[in-house]
């Protein structure tokens, strides 16, 4: 807790106008500590990529009535200890529904159904940068890793080829100024 306070105070300091924390019930004391401090605190529970593989890897959560009523009581006390609202990710949608009425904060989904206050996606998931995972929360509106990829392998094949940077990528010299040049460096003339 101690360094989680030392942090979040550097992120403050830095210009960040809130600190995001993922856990639940474990996480209450800081939260706590943390806005009592004046630090503002979005709390994150469901899903939580920090520590993805505690959970048994990318798994939807809150699909047992105990893991569900866990998340809720997790939300009730975060909400309590003063978070100003909180990141639902990859949680039933019936859950999401059930916490969102039970806490007195904005709940934003992630992957957690429509019944949330607002909603999220990556934007490298959103747009397929570098792919597409194929997470069934996310919707591509955009292949951009494909075309990505193009364009790098594009480019690279024009380095390789001496085709880029051409003339038109990059800057000229007076004639006089890169003869002076030459002379002062003792270099003979370049064929102009």
């Amino acid at each position: 807790d101690d360094e989680g306070m030392r942090n979040a105070a550097r992120l403050v300091q830095a210009g960040a106008q809130a600190v995001k924390l993922e856990g639940g019930a474990a996480v209450v004391p800081l939260v706590r500590r943390l806005t009592q401090a004046g630090i503002p605190v979005m709390a994150h529970i469901g899903l939580t990529p920090q520590s993805v593989y505690q959970l048994g890897g990318y798994r939807v959560q809150g699909r047992t009535a105990s893991g569900a009523a866990a998340l809720v009581r997790d939300a009730q006390a975060l909400a309590d200890a003063g978070a100003f609202a909180m990141v639902l990710e990859e949680v039933a949608a019936p859950v999401s529904r059930l916490l969102t009425q039970a806490v007195p904060v904005p709940t934003i989904g992630i992957g957690a159904g429509p019944h949330c206050d607002g909603q999220v996606l990556t934007i490298h998931d959103m747009l397929a940068l570098p792919v597409d995972h194929g997470f069934k929360h996310n919707k591509v509106y955009a292949r951009l890793g494909d075309l990505a990829r193009e364009a790098v392998s594009a480019y690279a094949a024009e380095v390789r080829s001496g085709a880029f940077p051409a003339d038109a990528n990059s800057f000229a010299m007076d004639d006089d100024e890169l003869q002076a040049l030459e002379v002062e460096l003792g270099l003979q003339p370049t064929l102009r």
